[in-house]
Protein backbone atom coordinates (compact mmCIF):
# COMPACT_ATOMS: atom_id res chain seq x y z
CA UNK A 1 0.00 0.00 0.00
CA UNK A 2 1.42 3.38 -0.98
CA UNK A 3 1.56 6.10 1.70
CA UNK A 4 -1.89 7.17 2.82
CA UNK A 5 -3.10 10.51 1.45
CA UNK A 6 -4.80 12.48 4.20
CA UNK A 7 -7.82 14.76 3.78
CA UNK A 8 -7.21 18.43 4.55
CA UNK A 9 -9.67 18.32 7.45
CA UNK A 10 -7.82 15.49 9.20
CA UNK A 11 -5.69 17.45 11.64
CA UNK A 12 -4.18 15.30 14.34
CA UNK A 13 -3.69 12.00 16.09
CA UNK A 14 -7.13 12.29 17.70
CA UNK A 15 -8.72 12.22 14.25
CA UNK A 16 -6.62 9.18 13.33
CA UNK A 17 -7.68 7.38 16.53
CA UNK A 18 -11.34 8.15 15.76
CA UNK A 19 -10.91 6.70 12.26
CA UNK A 20 -9.25 3.62 13.73
CA UNK A 21 -12.20 3.07 16.11
CA UNK A 22 -14.61 3.58 13.22
CA UNK A 23 -12.72 1.03 11.13
CA UNK A 24 -12.85 -1.45 14.03
CA UNK A 25 -16.60 -0.90 14.21
CA UNK A 26 -16.88 -1.70 10.50
CA UNK A 27 -14.81 -4.85 10.98
CA UNK A 28 -17.06 -5.93 13.88
CA UNK A 29 -20.13 -5.37 11.71
CA UNK A 30 -18.79 -7.56 8.90
CA UNK A 31 -17.76 -10.31 11.34
CA UNK A 32 -21.26 -10.21 12.83
CA UNK A 33 -22.84 -10.21 9.38
CA UNK A 34 -20.94 -13.34 8.41
CA UNK A 35 -22.13 -15.12 11.56
CA UNK A 36 -25.81 -14.18 11.14
CA UNK A 37 -28.40 -16.34 9.55
CA UNK A 38 -29.12 -15.52 5.92
CA UNK A 39 -32.02 -13.12 5.48
CA UNK A 40 -31.65 -11.53 8.92
CA UNK A 41 -31.93 -7.74 8.58
CA UNK A 42 -28.85 -5.79 9.67
CA UNK A 43 -28.11 -2.10 9.90
CA UNK A 44 -24.59 -1.24 8.74
CA UNK A 45 -22.78 1.36 10.86
CA UNK A 46 -22.69 4.86 9.42
CA UNK A 47 -19.32 6.09 8.30
CA UNK A 48 -18.23 9.63 9.06
CA UNK A 49 -17.53 12.18 6.38
CA UNK A 50 -13.85 11.99 7.28
CA UNK A 51 -13.76 8.21 6.71
CA UNK A 52 -15.57 8.65 3.38
CA UNK A 53 -13.06 11.32 2.32
CA UNK A 54 -10.13 9.13 3.33
CA UNK A 55 -11.50 6.16 1.40
CA UNK A 56 -12.29 8.28 -1.67
CA UNK A 57 -8.93 10.07 -1.67
CA UNK A 58 -7.06 6.74 -1.50
CA UNK A 59 -9.51 4.79 -3.69
CA UNK A 60 -10.21 2.29 -0.90
CA UNK A 61 -13.09 -0.19 -0.88
CA UNK A 62 -14.10 -0.47 2.77
CA UNK A 63 -16.20 -3.55 1.97
CA UNK A 64 -13.00 -5.48 1.22
CA UNK A 65 -11.49 -7.14 4.32
CA UNK A 66 -7.82 -7.07 3.18
CA UNK A 67 -8.21 -3.37 2.33
CA UNK A 68 -9.64 -2.65 5.79
CA UNK A 69 -6.76 -4.60 7.36
CA UNK A 70 -4.14 -2.60 5.41
CA UNK A 71 -5.92 0.65 6.29
CA UNK A 72 -5.97 -0.31 9.97
CA UNK A 73 -2.24 -1.07 9.89
CA UNK A 74 -1.55 2.25 8.17
CA UNK A 75 -3.66 4.16 10.72
CA UNK A 76 -1.76 2.45 13.55
CA UNK A 77 1.52 3.40 11.92
CA UNK A 78 0.40 7.02 11.61
CA UNK A 79 -0.55 7.17 15.29
CA UNK A 80 2.93 5.93 16.23
CA UNK A 81 5.19 7.52 13.63
CA UNK A 82 3.63 10.54 11.88
CA UNK A 83 5.54 13.76 12.50
CA UNK A 84 3.73 16.16 14.81
CA UNK A 85 3.74 19.95 15.12
CA UNK A 86 2.13 21.76 18.03
CA UNK A 87 0.81 25.29 17.40
CA UNK A 88 -0.53 27.43 20.23
CA UNK A 89 -2.84 30.38 19.63
CA UNK A 90 -4.31 32.99 21.97
CA UNK A 91 -7.83 31.83 21.14
CA UNK A 92 -9.40 28.77 19.54
CA UNK A 93 -8.82 28.86 15.75
CA UNK A 94 -11.53 27.61 13.43
CA UNK A 95 -10.92 24.58 11.21
CA UNK A 96 -11.25 26.95 8.25
CA UNK A 97 -8.30 28.93 9.61
CA UNK A 98 -6.18 25.84 10.28
CA UNK A 99 -6.78 24.11 6.95
CA UNK A 100 -4.46 26.36 4.84
CA UNK A 101 -1.75 25.98 7.49
CA UNK A 102 -2.07 22.19 7.37
CA UNK A 103 -2.13 22.16 3.55
CA UNK A 104 1.11 24.18 3.52
CA UNK A 105 2.75 21.94 6.12
CA UNK A 106 1.83 18.79 4.18
CA UNK A 107 3.05 20.26 0.90
CA UNK A 108 6.33 21.64 2.28
CA UNK A 109 7.28 19.61 5.37
CA UNK A 110 5.77 16.09 5.27
CA UNK A 111 2.64 14.73 3.51
CA UNK A 112 1.41 13.01 6.68
CA UNK A 113 2.26 15.65 9.29
CA UNK A 114 -0.14 15.91 12.21
CA UNK A 115 -1.14 19.20 13.77
CA UNK A 116 -1.86 19.59 17.46
CA UNK A 117 -3.49 22.87 18.44
CA UNK A 118 -3.23 24.43 21.88
CA UNK A 119 -4.42 27.57 23.61
CA UNK A 120 -2.08 29.99 25.32
CA UNK A 121 -3.92 33.27 26.05
CA UNK A 122 -0.71 34.95 27.26
CA UNK A 123 0.65 35.24 23.72
CA UNK A 124 -2.00 37.93 22.95
CA UNK A 125 -1.77 37.55 19.18
CA UNK A 126 0.16 35.43 16.72
CA UNK A 127 1.23 31.90 17.62
CA UNK A 128 4.00 29.68 18.91
CA UNK A 129 5.10 26.63 16.93
CA UNK A 130 6.76 23.66 18.61
CA UNK A 131 8.35 20.65 16.93
CA UNK A 132 10.16 17.75 18.56
CA UNK A 133 13.35 19.78 18.91
CA UNK A 134 12.60 23.45 18.22
CA UNK A 135 10.28 26.27 19.36
CA UNK A 136 9.38 29.26 17.20
CA UNK A 137 7.65 32.19 18.90
CA UNK A 138 5.67 34.38 16.50
CA UNK A 139 3.59 35.99 19.25
CA UNK A 140 2.89 39.66 19.88
CA UNK A 141 4.16 39.14 23.44
CA UNK A 142 7.55 37.99 22.15
CA UNK A 143 7.75 40.85 19.66
CA UNK A 144 6.96 43.44 22.33
CA UNK A 145 9.51 41.90 24.72
CA UNK A 146 12.18 42.25 22.02
CA UNK A 147 11.19 45.91 21.60
CA UNK A 148 11.12 46.73 25.34
CA UNK A 149 14.09 49.16 25.30
CA UNK A 150 12.65 51.02 22.34
CA UNK A 151 9.21 51.17 23.96
CA UNK A 152 10.77 52.40 27.24
CA UNK A 153 12.59 55.15 25.36
CA UNK A 154 9.36 56.18 23.64
CA UNK A 155 7.48 56.28 26.92
CA UNK A 156 10.24 58.22 28.71
CA UNK A 157 10.36 60.71 25.85
CA UNK A 158 6.60 61.21 26.07
CA UNK A 159 6.80 61.68 29.85
CA UNK A 160 9.73 64.11 29.66
CA UNK A 161 7.64 66.29 27.34
CA UNK A 162 9.77 65.99 24.23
Amino acid sequence: MEPLKLPNNLFGRGDIMNLSRELNSLNDFFIGAAARQAGTPMQAPKTTRLMEQLAELNKLNLLDEPTRKKLGDELDRLIQQAPNIHISFASEPSPKTLEPVLVWLRANIHPQIMLQVGLQPSIAAGCTVRTANKIFDFSLRSYLEKQSQYLAALVSGAVDGR
